[in-house]
């Protein structure tokens, strides 16, 4: 039974988990965005919503109810011992003890680093995984783990439940969610919203870049690059999310005030 369990071919699909003959050779994300293949396909596209906005209802029922939470990215291939293994779990402790969930993508490596620290210190854990052509399992350190199918859901639960991002070292995904995260705060998608780095070395010729390429061209204003905090420090880290915090709440309660002053002068 072991040894067809190891060579078994296996896949979570959102609550499901599928193995040997039953794994299909794609993705839902693929087939969501594949426009070859046979004509059908177009007419099962307004029957994918529905499937899509049940992966929405999911989260937003399973989430809604977290404490403030901090969303850490960072690659699935750093290994247990590697220093910035040990910097995601030293993160997610003391995101933790400073009263803060830790959201990550529920997978090994920074995530499983980040979701460590925080389940030690007796934190609220959650990963929010995602159906790949290569399986990645859940970390065991998560308390609260979810599955999606589509990328794009998933990215809306890494924000929406989130008052900022720690983006430790990483690939490809990393980058993705860095760029998306920085969007949505230069446009205004998301306000008073930390995005820090961690990593000086990892990251710094990315920085570099930004502001001689980027910056020089024009393709960005200087203002742009102070939305990025880099660090090396933890506890700097820590008190960049707690103090932009705090911030949000002092403007949230600056206008609730100012709004019960226009209603009594109304009156």
């Amino acid at each position: 039974m072991t040894d067809m369990k190891k060579t078994r071919p296996e896949r979570r699909q959102g609550a499901a988990v599928v193995r040997g003959d039953l794994v299909p050779d794609s993705t839902h994300d693929q087939r969501l965005l594949d426009k070859r293949g046979p004509a059908d396909w177009l007419h099962m596209d307004p029957w994918r919503v529905l499937r899509i906005q049940a992966e929405f209802v999911e989260g937003f029922g399973q989430l809604a109810e977290l404490p403030q939470a901090v969303t850490v990215f960072g690659s699935a291939r750093t290994r247990p011992g590697a220093v910035e293994y040990e910097m995601g779990v030293e993160l997610g402790r003391k995101l933790a003890e400073a009263g803060y969930a830790v959201i990550t993508g529920g997978g090994p490596g920074c995530m499983e680093a980040a979701n460590k620290g925080a389940a030690e210190a007796g934190g609220v854990s959650v990963g929010l995984g995602i159906e790949l052509p290569f399986e990645q399992a859940m970390n065991e350190y998560v308390d609260l783990g979810i599955e999606f199918r589509y990328f794009f859901v998933r990215k809306t639960m890494f924000v929406k439940y989130a008052c900022g991002f720690v983006t430790l070292p990483g690939g490809f995904g990393t980058m993705d969610e860095l760029f998306e995260a920085l969007t949505l705060v230069q446009t205004g998608k998301v306000t008073s919203f930390p995005v820090v780095l961690m990593g000086t070395e990892f990251w710094g010729g990315l920085i570099d870049w930004i502001k001689t390429t980027l910056v020089k061209t024009g393709k960005i204003s200087p203002a742009d690059v102070d939305l990025i905090h880099l660090t090396d420090d933890v506890d700097e880290a820590v008190r960049i999310i707690v103090d932009a915090d705090r911030h949000r709440g002092e403007q949230l309660e600056a206008e609730r005030r100012a709004a019960v002053t226009t209603v009594s002068d109304a009156e």
